[in-house]
């Protein structure tokens, strides 16, 4: 399962009426190739599933990520911060084992 954090729910809210996200529309995670750590994470709204996906719901915002990268996010919370290295939503991964400066990428 993957989480959101209260802090995340509200500007994941914010942002999705902000873009005029359609009704139905979810956060998608995931992972691909890439990073100073080897792996880097993705985020976006979307509206579509595809086949294979992991859908899940924490504090009433629906996250969805694809089977593979599933495999490297199960038991993420997803956090939005405003720290000094600027304002975004982070993955708090208990399976990196290494990640970068940034927290953009990691490796397990």
């Amino acid at each position: 399962m993957i989480t959101v954090s209260e802090n995340a729910k509200k500007h994941a809210l914010d942002l999705m009426k902000s873009e005029n996200s359609p009704e139905g529309s979810f956060i998608r995670v995931g992972v691909e190739g890439g990073g100073c750590s080897g792996l880097s994470y993705k985020l976006e709204f979307d509206s579509v599933l595809k086949e294979g996906d992991q859908q899940f719901e924490d504090k009433g915002i629906k996250i969805v990520v694809d089977r593979k990268s599933f495999l490297y996010l199960v038991g993420t919370e997803l956090e939005y911060t405003g720290g000094l290295n600027g304002k975004g939503f982070v993955f708090n991964n208990p399976n990196a084992n290494r990640t970068c400066g940034c927290g953009e990428s990691f490796s397990v």
